[in-house]
């Protein structure tokens, strides 16, 4: 070790900077690889997501920041101008603002990511997710370029009258951006929920975009509908202000039947269907109303309740098939559509029958 005492200050000086930084460097790395696990284990059983989110979002950079720690006191160990000091001093600010700036972006999309997978009918659309992290791009890159000694000021000048003259000229691009912001933040239909606009289309809501809102329909085809004209659509949100839809069901009997005996028998069997069916509302109570004196039948509703509205064709399914027979079964008619027509001049003979 005799050689150590042969440098000069400055040689030793450079010999020191370079230990600190591979010492850093070496801590950083071992820090990602033994620490990082034992600190996940703990944020496991944590209920809150946000130190697994921020955990998997700055893992990566453990060993850089370490590392730009490291730089400065480095620096100031070496007999380097006072000057170049204060230049890497600036510039490992500079690249943590850039590091802290991509974690804080991944740890966005990370969020919004996790949010969706753990409660698909609450997901959040893309649009709020890319907005985000692109402001926390914007603000990163602000902060690089005042560290670095950037008039910010002019910038956001130039910068204010070139969004101007964009502004004009996208304009129906930026209506549909600022539809789609205001749907993201009102809400009146969330990534998941399963609505029906004012045309008729049907769907499940996947994504909404920066232009356009993205709805997948049962055959599993995608229809895209502009976010400006979803804005300004009437649409029915099955999902709101809960899942559970009341399904009526139509029926007839004959003119014949003893009401009070028809009423007893599709109530059994509508209590059945509520009971045993996959995707029926069991405490539903089913209620059957008569309200009209058809050509050939009397008319009325059961009212079924299922726990989502795509669910509701299997209980209407089932509930048809098995009040068939049932009727079928009790001797009640359900009438086929029949008119009956009295020719004129033809006496007391029977009426035909169409």
């Amino acid at each position: 070790m005799d050689w150590l005492f042969e440098l000069t200050s400055a040689q030793q000086g450079w010999l020191a900077a370079a230990g600190l930084l591979i010492a850093a460097t070496l801590v950083g790395a071992l820090s990602r690889s033994i620490f990082y696990r034992h600190v996940k284990k703990l944020s496991e059983r944590t209920e809150t997501r946000v130190d697994d989110v921020l955990l998997a979002a700055t893992r990566r950079w453990w060993p850089v920041w370490f590392l730009l720690a490291a730089l400065v006191p480095a620096a100031h160990l070496t007999p380097m101008a006072e000057d170049a000091r204060l230049l890497i001093r600036r510039l490992a600010i500079s690249a943590f603002a850039v590091t802290l700036t991509l974690a804080a972006s991944r740890f966005v999309g990370l969020w919004f990511d996790r949010s969706g997978a753990a409660a698909p009918g609450l997901g959040r659309p893309s649009l709020v997710r890319n907005i985000v992290r692109t402001g926390v791009l914007v603000a990163g890159a602000l902060l690089v370029l005042d560290n670095l000694g950037v008039q910010i000021a002019p910038l956001l000048t130039a910068l204010g009258i070139g969004s101007l003259a964009v502004a004009l000229a996208l304009q129906p691009t930026l209506s549909n951006l600022f539809a789609g912001i205001h749907l993201s933040v009102s809400r009146p239909l969330k990534v998941g929920d399963f609505v029906e606009l004012d045309n008729g289309t049907q769907g499940w809501v996947e994504d909404i975009g920066w232009r356009a809102t993205r709805i997948r329909q049962m055959p599993n085809n995608y229809v895209v509908v502009p976010n400006a004209k979803l804005a300004d659509m009437i649409l029915k949100n099955f999902e709101e202000p809960g899942a559970a839809q009341s399904v009526l069901v139509p029926m007839g009997v004959a003119y014949g039947s003893d009401l009070e005996r028809v009423e007893r028998v599709v109530l059994e069997v509508a209590r059945e269907c509520q009971a045993t069916v996959e995707g029926a509302e069991r405490e539903h109570e089913p209620v059957v109303r008569f309200h009209t004196f058809g050509a050939s039948s009397i008319d009325f509703n059961v009212v079924l309740r299922a726990c989502h509205t795509t669910e509701r064709f299997l209980l209407v399914h089932e509930f048809v098939k098995r009040v068939k027979a049932r009727l079928d079964a009790e001797g009640i008619e359900i009438p086929f559509p029949q008119r009956v027509v009295h020719l004129a001049g033809r006496g007391n003979e029977e009426p035909a029958v169409d």
